[in-house]
């Protein structure tokens, strides 16, 4: 039976005769919109600039021709490939009455020739044949990636900004340590906050100050440091005050439950609502699916094997989770979860941990995705008091 929410497939009956349907390959210098015009016998093929209103007037152009040509249009299509300009343009077009959909990149088969060639005339095509089998409702042409509004996507922006900034500290840190090992100095902890005024009375092994370059270059970088340390701090804050305040919309509300599990931070559970749990998810193996916590089996004639995690869903819920597992069997040792991969652990090898523990990860998604959705507490999951 399909469901209301699977887009890997069309659920709308396709009338060609009266539907306009259009892809666009797009790059930063220009679009290449290829289409198939109700009437209209060619194919047409126009490259133009980035413009979204040069596109809905050659759009209109082309419904204009198929009316000439004795057609009624009632419906035009277009997709494109996901990619760096995001859903910004599906957005502007639904907006304005066009079906706009975004496909998985991903999820196109290509040919496997070692050297095919590749133009975007030749992928234009591609697309249009592929989102034509998408529209007849024929499965496994492609997938198509649900496209979120404004503002579910500006609330993303915290969490994978701190995510950034926590990197970059990392980066300056270790780039300053390595700069004084080089000197003979390990002592040096960069990382404190009056690390500036203490430069001065470093010494190398030799008893000499940091030579000069050296020295504004420390300065420099804990300058940098101290900075995105800062807006680290501006973030936090912000997430915690957002916190204290009375839920107003759902993701409010999950990400208030989802913190009253012990052994899970407001950093995760931020991270965890806003990749995962606002998702209109149909069931728990596209949850596992989504998190690329699913395995890639290989599997021909005879040959029976596994070649690890898919890694095909997202990085951010993928890295989370399995981080949290590990915490989860420090913090909720009596909860049914851990107690299952201890059960399953009994051999104490480290292989068989590292196995069970992306099994555990999974579970635990899912179970977290039951308890942000519709209340269900994992059992044996111990949860802080309702503030």
């Amino acid at each position: 039976m399909p469901q209301p929410n699977d887009l890997s497939r069309s659920l709308a009956a396709l009338d060609q005769d009266s539907t306009l349907i259009a892809v666009v390959e797009m790059s930063q210098t220009s679009w290449l919109i290829g289409a198939i015009v109700p009437g209209v016998e060619r194919h047409p093929l126009k490259k133009i600039v980035p413009d979204e209103n040069e596109l809905l007037r050659l759009l209109y152009r082309w419904r204009d021709e198929a009316i000439k040509a004795g057609r009624r249009i009632t419906r035009i299509t277009v997709a494109y490939e996901a990619g760096r300009d995001g859903f910004w343009l599906a957005r502007w077009l639904r907006a304005r009455g066009v079906e706009a959909y975004v496909i998985h990149a991903s999820s196109v088969a290509v040919s496997r020739e070692h050297r095919r060639a590749k133009t975007d005339g030749l992928d234009t095509e591609l697309l249009k044949r592929t989102f034509l089998g998408w529209l007849r409702g024929e499965r496994d042409h492609c997938k198509m990636a649900a496209i979120p509004t404004l503002a579910e996507e500006d609330a993303k922006r915290p969490s994978r900004e701190r995510e950034a900034l926590v990197r970059e500290r990392t980066r300056l840190t270790n780039r300053m340590k390595s700069a004084l090992a080089r000197l003979g100095i390990r002592n040096f902890k960069p990382q404190l906050r009056k690390a500036a005024e203490r430069l001065a009375a470093v010494r190398t092994p030799e008893g000499e100050p940091l030579p000069p370059h050296t020295l504004a270059e420390l300065h420099r970088d804990i300058a940098r440091l101290q900075l995105v340390k800062g807006q680290i701090e501006q973030i936090e804050r912000a997430r915690l005050e957002r916190l204290r305040q009375p839920p107003t919309d759902a993701p409010h509300a999950m990400l208030v439950q989802l913190a009253q599990v012990y052994g899970l931070g407001i950093e995760t559970a931020d991270m965890l609502v806003h990749e995962v749990m606002v998702r209109d998810l149909r069931d728990r193996r596209a949850v596992a699916r989504y998190g690329g916590l699913t395995g890639a089996p290989d599997e021909s004639g005879a040959r029976r094997r596994e070649k690890g995690l898919a890694r095909a869903g997202n990085a951010r819920v993928r890295r989370g989770m399995l981080q949290l597992a590990w915490r989860f069997l420090r913090f909720q040792k009596q909860s049914a979860l851990v107690k299952w991969f201890e059960a399953r652990t009994a051999d104490g090898r480290m292989a068989t941990r590292k196995t069970m523990i992306l099994a555990l990860a999974r579970k635990l998604l899912i179970a977290l995705w039951r308890l942000a959705t519709v209340g269900e507490i994992p059992p044996g999951v111990k949860l802080r008091p309702a503030a």
